[in-house]
């Protein structure tokens, strides 16, 4: 039993935070400079090589009636639950098909579908129809020309009364993205990320010994002297005497 406890106690690798630690302190300069590159560099591409995109939305209030036109409980509760069915019928291939006959879209229904956003804010019976592309008119044109085929579809699939308009599309005035900021921020996070990862690999690969409190902390060893080297000096000799040894043989 004694044998397999040293093997196993052998097998634990121990690993001192603080010294990790000061492995990425030690290479700090190293770790910020990739990450300011990445940055850099993902900014530069979604600034100046990504071109923008624009969002333009349109808002639309579905409510069923009884005879007596009066708004009741069970009715905002029932609005409420057809939300999402509202959804589907909005993204339906009808309407969207329909959309790209009357804009005259260069698209087929699932791409125009990536392009569209259905939202419900919360504790609420409107639905938020919101439409991004590269061009900020076409964004808008096809943003109503969605709401109004949806609002026919969606009258004539439920058998309600109408679907009032909250809001028509907006002309966009400002890109929704990409953000150049906030994929820099990515990028730099995501380089530095890599460069701490290689370095702790690297660090937990490297077994040589480099210092008498490696010997005694892997080895059990105690020093009981130390031999300084000074290698630039041995070096210096050693070219110093070698170039008076070929001086010498050339006089000889």
């Amino acid at each position: 039993m004694e044998p397999n406890t040293r093997n196993n106690e052998k097998d634990v690798i121990e690993i001192d935070l603080l010294e990790v630690f000061l492995l990425m302190w030690h290479n700090i300069v190293l770790i910020l400079s990739v990450g300011l590159l990445c940055a850099t560099v993902a900014f530069v591409i979604t600034k100046f090589l990504v071109a923008p995109y624009y969002e333009s939305t349109t808002k639309i209030y579905i409510l069923n009636k009884n005879e007596t036109n009066a708004v009741t409980y069970s009715d905002t509760q029932l609005a409420t639950q057809l939300t999402k069915d509202y959804s589907e019928l909005i993204t339906s291939r009808y309407v969207m098909e329909q959309v790209i006959q009357e804009q005259g879209l260069n698209v087929d229904y699932d791409e125009l579908c990536e392009k569209v956003k259905i939202t419900t804010p919360t504790d609420t019976r409107i639905v938020e129809i919101t439409v991004e592309d590269k061009d900020p008119v076409a964004a808008m044109n096809i943003c109503n020309s969605i709401r109004e085929t949806a609002s026919d579809h969606i009258q004539n699939v439920m058998d309600i009364d109408a679907v009032n308009i909250v809001e028509t599309a907006n002309m966009p005035d400002e890109k929704a993205g990409p953000s150049s900021v906030k994929a820099a921020l990515i990028a730099g996070l995501i380089g530095c990320f890599i460069v701490c990862v290689v370095v702790f690999i690297r660090y937990m690969l490297d077994d040589t010994i480099k210092s008498p409190e490696d010997i005694e902390k892997y080895l059990g060893l105690s020093t009981l002297g130390i031999i300084p080297i000074d290698v630039e000096e041995d070096a210096e000799t050693e070219g110093g005497s070698g170039r008076k040894n070929r001086k010498k043989g050339k006089k000889g």
